[in-house]
């Protein structure tokens, strides 16, 4: 199985995209099917975890927003995606690959934390080669610690969802977002099976929180499955919220389109905007609305009062 990853990610620039997004889309609808029953509820991941205390200012569930920006068409959208975010009340993390396609300046990084979002790092090249191997992985844990130190970054997503959490300790991170409650459309569908955030101890008294996104990805949705409506996010939303879990959600400023008809790896920035008016409208006042880095902080802080020797 690793070694065919490897050899996808090998061979992808060589493959046109268009038959790329052609076997992806028979794949997912396979998948679809064969998952219905875990997808994209997973009844199990509602369990409150040990001592769960719920959410601060006795809201009923959190609401995360996070964008990765994979390419130089996302990056170019990114400030068109924050205004979006603002105009709706709406601060999000914005993830940025350091050494891929494009370079995000200090300047532009500045500007957003400013305007109140929050900068993480996203992968290292976004070529699907940091979990190659072991060897491989550190040779480029001191580059993103490098940048996670640079960008005063609090927090780590690999591309294609790849994980490790053994491996992530190396990182200086209070969390990472790498996983997820249940996808069997990843490369690596192994789902943590929690609505919850988590915490992953190490050595002594390190760890980092894990945050998995636990609605569907808005380029499997829009893009793979073709969906025309938010309904499936929706009804996750409203289920996530029901139960008093996590409702986090990736959505990438690549794959939307603002002011033209979208082409065939886009969808119209409408359909994420009217889930941001769903969750303001229907769940503004049972829901905190936070940053990973916020929800990150409480679950370690959560973490410390159930295990106060292992902050000592």
């Amino acid at each position: 199985m690793v070694l065919r990853k490897n050899l996808y990610y090998l061979l992808k620039p060589a493959i046109p995209w268009a038959i790329r997004i052609r076997l992806r889309r028979l794949i997912a609808n396979h998948l679809r099917r064969q998952f219905s029953g875990s997808w994209p509820i997973l009844p199990p991941a509602a369990r409150h975890p040990d001592g769960w205390p719920g959410w601060p200012n006795g809201k009923r569930f959190a609401f995360v927003v996070t964008h990765d920006v994979e390419g130089a068409r996302g990056l170019a959208r990114c400030w068109k995606l924050a205004d979006l975010d603002k105009a709706l009340g709406i601060r999000a993390a914005f993830n940025f690959v350091p050494e891929g396609e494009y370079r995000v300046s200090d300047t532009f990084r500045a500007s957003l934390v400013q305007e109140g979002f929050e900068v993480g790092v996203h992968d290292l090249h976004h070529d699907g080669s940091l979990y190659r191997s072991s060897r491989h992985f550190d040779r480029g844990v001191p580059s993103i610690n490098q940048y996670l130190r640079g960008w005063h970054a609090s927090g780590f997503r690999s591309g294609f969802m790849f994980h490790n959490l053994d491996w992530l300790q190396e990182l200086e991170i209070l969390y990472d977002a790498s996983t997820f409650d249940t996808d069997p459309f990843e490369p690596q569908p192994d789902g943590v099976g929690t609505i919850f955030p988590f915490w992953v101890p190490g050595n002594a008294s390190k760890g980092y929180v894990e945050l998995p996104y636990t609605l569907p990805q808005d380029f499997t949705l829009f893009v793979l499955l073709k969906e025309t409506t938010i309904d499936l996010w929706t009804k996750k939303l409203d289920w996530v919220a029901s139960h008093g879990g996590m409702a986090l959600v990736i959505v990438h400023p690549d794959y939307m389109s603002f002011d033209r008809m979208p082409n065939d790896s886009e969808y119209p920035a409408d359909l994420y905007e009217r889930l941001l008016k769903y969750v303001v409208t229907r769940h503004s006042d049972t829901c905190w609305f936070a940053l990973p880095r916020e929800v990150a902080a409480y679950a370690a802080q959560v973490r410390a009062s159930l295990v106060p020797s292992t902050y000592a």
